[in-house]
């Protein structure tokens, strides 16, 4: 069974095709990139299989139930998160604060209100887990808005996988990074668990011929190429139009 089935997707704004008639399967625990030149539908996508907007046609599959009119809390309970392109944390919150938001969206304490998230165990534990891993609990107190934004990029990544997912997409994770902290935010997305299946939008592509195992390319909202990353290197039409070759 796919993790993800996109079937003859298409997304119209007014006159505007984003997307047409685009089709995909996402295999468990596949690292696909998406890749294309600014327009080419890519952020549309994931809002599409995020639940953000609705197709004007198709259908999306997450582990084979239909998803395409389920509000993005439904998909999330599914197992789906993602990433979005401009960071979107609780900027006046500390690091663990932030993290123990994300733990417990998906439990039922989340409909408590009268005892404070720090008096259970489980999510502070699992919290801590999360930043300890992922080298960010000597940050825990400081503010989001206060972390590089490199730091704030990997915050960010924590926040989707604190309700463990098993669909994980991540919108153009290392844009506007300096090239160290590109390769902290590449080194953790390949040290995920391997059950993790992984979208991502990458502009990079450095980056995303080195962590994908397969990538599509978008082209007018069209699929114009799909494969490993040599065949996508190779392909002298995604050459010419998104690698730079004359």
């Amino acid at each position: 069974m796919t993790s993800l089935a996109i079937q003859a997707l298409s997304k119209n704004f007014g006159g505007l095709q984003a997307l047409r008639d685009l089709s995909l399967e996402i295999q468990p625990g596949e690292r696909r990139a998406i890749i294309g030149p600014n327009g080419a539908g890519k952020t549309t996508l994931f809002h599409l299989i995020g639940g953000q907007l609705s197709p004007s046609s198709g259908r999306i599959y997450l582990f084979g139930r239909e998803v395409t009119t389920l509000p993005p809390f439904r998909r999330a309970a599914l197992g789906l998160a993602r990433t979005f392109q401009i960071t979107t944390l609780f900027r006046n919150l500390t690091v663990m604060e932030n993290m123990l938001l994300a733990v417990q969206t998906l439990d039922s304490i989340r409909l408590v209100l009268y005892r404070p998230l720090t008096s259970y165990r489980n999510v502070m534990s699992q919290a801590r887990r999360l930043l300890e891993q992922w080298n960010l609990w000597e940050k825990r107190r400081v503010l989001a808005c206060q972390l590089s934004h490199g730091e704030q990029r990997q915050l960010e990544i924590l926040l989707a996988l604190a309700p463990m997912p098993k669909v994980l997409l991540l919108d153009e994770p290392t844009a506007g990074l300096s090239a160290a902290e590109t390769q902290q935010v590449v080194a953790m997305i390949e040290h995920l668990d391997a059950s993790i299946t992984v979208l991502l939008i990458e502009h990079d592509m450095d980056v995303a011929f080195q962590v994908a195992q397969r990538i599509a390319v978008l082209h007018h909202g069209r699929l114009l190429a799909e494969g490993p990353p040599e065949a996508i290197r190779k392909d002298p039409t995604v050459a010419e139009i998104y690698l730079g070759a004359e």
